[in-house]
């Protein structure tokens, strides 16, 4: 691939999309089961967070492929599609601030599986929103 073809070929917009196509379907394929939604022991208020929560990851998914790829792109609008592109991986980090969390039910252990997905899906986001930005800086 020639210089000039790898500076049109969008790869930071790639990679943050595959992190949001990854949040979308990522979150129901590890709650849509019977550890979560179909868990008989959760109440069913707890049920409407995690059905929340994966109605959240495509709303939020939708969002960002829609300011990645709309036809006049700006370095404001990548910047609002990585932005909301961190949003998902942000908030489940952040519930380790919160009191009497865990990351898997018992009688697993709380070994935060989560972030083998989180940590690299934020790095996408981060690598190419930069690699996005020195693109558009060059076109």
């Amino acid at each position: 691939m020639s210089d000039r073809n790898r500076r049109k070929f969008p790869l930071g917009k790639v990679l943050i999309s595959l992190s949001a196509v990854g949040t979308a379907v990522g979150a129901y394929i590890a709650d849509w089961n019977e550890s979560h939604i179909y868990n008989p022991a959760w109440p069913p208020h707890a049920k409407f967070h995690n059905a929340q929560t994966m109605s959240m990851g495509v709303a939020l998914s939708l969002a960002v492929l829609y300011y990645l790829w709309k036809p006049d792109q700006t370095r404001a609008s990548l910047a609002t599609a990585a932005i909301i592109a961190s949003m998902y991986g942000v908030t489940q980090l952040s519930v380790a601030f919160y009191p009497g969390i865990a990351s898997v039910d018992p009688p697993g252990g709380d070994t935060w599986p989560q972030l083998m997905t989180t940590l690299p899906s934020l790095g996408f986001v981060l690598a190419g929103y930069l690699i996005e930005r020195r693109r558009i800086t060059r076109n």
